[in-house]
């Protein structure tokens, strides 16, 4: 999926790449398998030179090159990744159902890289119903946890259980059943997280590789 080209060299920088550092940030992402945002703006800062008090752009700018960019330079290979994503993230709601399962992060942005895993948010009162749900069926997993951040400036420690579905890993983030309504804030723009149901996750996942290049009008 990666490939050693620069976003914005071949059209000008126009639009979400005509930033130098929303460009080099946006190849880090894709072509280094770093996810996190920030550190790939203070590494592209730093390779072009830039100086510590450079003011970084937004998150959001940076996820739309990253869009962008695989649309350049990933071509059908990132399409028909981002399919077997999406693809995957509704069969594993299918079988979450009684979770009340939500799909958020990248497989709803569009803007993943190689390194990314399918993002679930699943809601019960006990965390450790997910973990016998697991072991009831034999499925391996391992826990973990992952730190999310709210609109009012905290941030809590959620349970978080990760299994692998094939090629695709999914990553399922335990939330109690009071906090379906109360989305954490998504790490690539700061505002609160997409949370797609089954039924919008499903029709996502039937847009068809040329519809996610932009070319099915051609």
């Amino acid at each position: 999926m990666a490939q050693h080209h620069r976003p914005g060299a071949d059209r000008g920088g126009a639009g979400a790449l005509s930033s130098p550092i929303v460009q080099e940030a946006a190849r880090i992402l894709c072509e280094e398998a770093v996810i996190d945002y920030r550190t790939a703006k203070l590494k592209a800062a730093q390779r072009l030179g830039l100086g510590g008090n450079t003011p970084l752009p937004d998150n959001a700018s940076i996820q739309a090159a990253v869009i962008d960019y695989q649309r350049l330079f990933g071509g059908r290979e990132y399409a028909e990744r981002l399919r077997q994503l999406r693809v995957t993230a509704v069969q594993a709601m299918r079988l979450l159902a009684e979770f009340q399962p939500r799909l958020s992060g990248a497989a709803v942005s569009g803007a993943i890289t190689a390194a990314h895993r399918v993002q679930l948010h699943v809601f019960a009162d006990k965390a450790e119903a997910l973990d016998l749900f697991f072991e009831d069926r034999q499925i391996p997993y391992r826990q973990d946890d992952r730190v999310y951040r709210y609109p009012n400036g905290n941030e809590e420690n959620v349970p978080l259980l990760r299994f692998e579905a094939g090629e695709v890993g999914v990553d399922i983030a335990m939330f109690g059943e009071d906090d379906l309504r109360r989305a954490p804030l998504s790490p690539s723009d700061g505002l609160p997280a997409k949370r797609l149901t089954l039924t919008e996750a499903e029709i996502l996942a039937k847009t068809e590789v040329d519809a996610i290049l932009g070319t099915d009008a051609a």
